[in-house]
């Protein structure tokens, strides 16, 4: 029989080899071998060594990155313990290539292709199949927005795309063509110019580290003339503005663009298309005065530019140098933005000529505050109009703070009266074509209603007229100007 000396020094041996830990084997006990506590070192006590003898398990601590694209290509790194005897490692239940093992603590590999979305993570090792806590999420770059979304077929426009993953982005195609100065802000944003294409609606293509993604009908191709004088905002009018259907295709058919920018004035102008309506007192209208009527057909045959919005203070001081206009100054922090007034007829004159500008006939002006109605205003009053009734008598309102008319005009009604370039007179009792007013005359007409007239005032076809020389704080005026 062994000496328990003898034995205990075959489990010391045994315990060295498998690297199995003294306090291991210490158990309970106080003796070195006494595996079970019974305060012998025997067989027993060997049985239990003998009992753990293979190789150890492993475990994986962490794997770095946690995704990666659909195409694959990410070289993951895993780290745990035991790895010595990796085979394989699996992403998904397919094997990952380029199977690198450093170390009992490090294996590398990279992930093959797969579907979006979370995956298990396996590492294949003599001990058997390990598995990640955390699993691998498969991503792919996607596209969420193209703006603008129209562009004119000549190319050159400027794009912002957004969406996910779009860091790395290394070509963009609108229509299958490559696009030019295409730059990956950050993970959300690629920018790039389009090049030239058909008209009509075009795909976008975006192909990065993470894959391609493609957003069909994303961008329109347009073709339109731009006037000179004027930098492109929107070449097709935006059918959240002009919700008119007849509106926007009279529009498209005229072959100008919907939405500029003046060059020296800085003024925003939509287009106004030509077209035929009655100019005078609408249907059923109780409230009309004599100067409204006959109501009487005109044909309008040219499209023409209106500004968007009143003139305001900002755009007025920065062509002219001084401001007229009473709401300004400390009390009024918003001044720039409130439209200008104060101004003559011909003071007006002045601004047209330092800008090229001009201003609207009465006919024009009425057909574009009507935008296609045949009512007194295109709008309930209190949502499209600043006037006294509505808030007190306090003055001008910055403008486009009330909803615009069809055409996407802002405060044609209520505000500041505007002033037209026509003389004021009688209107013809019978159809008239591109009519301008009488040839001479006393007065100038303004059109529209200001912020202290009553509601009633505020109508399509109300009137109004003065000296040329005339001012006051209810005297304002909006642009045009002819392609």
């Amino acid at each position: 029989m062994k000496s328990p000396n003898i034995l205990l020094s075959i489990v010391a041996a045994v315990t060295m080899t498998f690297g199995i830990s003294t306090s291991t084997l210490h158990g309970q006990g106080s003796c070195a071998g006494d595996n079970n506590g019974d305060g012998l070192v025997n067989g027993v006590d060997l049985a239990i060594v003998l009992g753990a003898w293979g190789v150890c398990p492993g475990t994986i601590t962490s794997v770095t990155p946690l995704q990666g694209s659909i195409l694959g290509g990410t070289q993951i790194t895993i780290n745990g313990t035991n790895l010595a005897g990796t085979t394989a490692v699996k992403i998904g239940g397919v094997d990952c290539t380029n199977l690198q093992v450093f170390s009992s603590t490090l294996v590398k590999a990279v992930t093959p292709a797969g579907s979006a979305g979370e995956v298990p993570i396996s590492v294949i090792t003599a001990a058997g199949t390990l598995f990640s806590p955390t699993p691998f999420t498969y991503v792919q770059l996607s596209i969420s927005s193209v703006s603008p979304n129209q562009g004119n077929f000549s190319g050159g426009t400027a794009i912002t795309i957004t969406g996910s993953f779009l860091n790395g982005a290394m070509s963009v195609k609108v229509g299958g063509v490559p696009a030019t100065d295409v730059v990956a802000v950050n993970s959300t944003t690629v920018t790039a110019v389009t090049p030239a294409g058909s008209v009509g609606v075009a795909s976008v293509e975006v192909t990065g580290a993470k894959g391609t993604a493609t957003a069909s009908g994303a961008f329109t191709y347009f073709s339109v003339v731009v006037p000179t004088w004027a930098t492109l905002l929107e070449g097709l009018p935006d059918s959240a503005v002009v919700t008119d259907a007849n509106l926007r295709a009279a529009i498209v058919a005229s072959g100008f663009a919907w939405r500029i920018r003046d060059i020296s004035s800085n003024i925003e102008m939509l287009l106004v298309p030509g077209g035929t309506f009655m100019m005078g007192c609408s249907p059923g209208d109780a409230e009309c005065d004599g100067d409204e009527s006959p109501a009487h057909q005109v044909t309008l045959t040219n499209a023409f530019y209106m500004g968007k919005t009143e003139v305001t203070q900002a755009q007025w001081t920065s062509k002219m140098g001084s401001n007229p206009s009473q709401f300004q100054g400390a009390n009024y922090p918003d001044a720039g933005n409130r439209p200008v007034e104060t101004v003559t007829w011909n003071s007006i004159q002045g601004f047209n000529w330092a800008t090229g500008l001009r201003l609207p006939t009465e006919a024009e002006w009425e057909f574009a505050c009507r935008s296609g109605t045949t009512a007194s205003r295109y709008g309930v009053v209190n949502d499209i109009a600043w006037y006294y009734q509505n808030w007190f008598n306090t003055g001008t309102q910055p403008v486009a703070g009330k909803l615009p008319n069809a055409l996407g005009l802002y405060d044609t009604l209520g505000n500041v009266w505007e002033w037209c370039q026509d003389w004021y007179g009688p209107y013809e009792s019978g159809s008239v074509t591109n009519p301008t007013g009488p040839s001479t005359g006393i007065y100038r007409s303004l059109r529209g209603g200001y912020w202290a007239n009553s509601y009633q005032l505020c109508r399509a076809s109300s009137r109004s007229q003065n000296s040329p020389v005339g001012y006051a704080n209810s005297y304002g005026f909006r642009v045009a100007r002819n392609p």
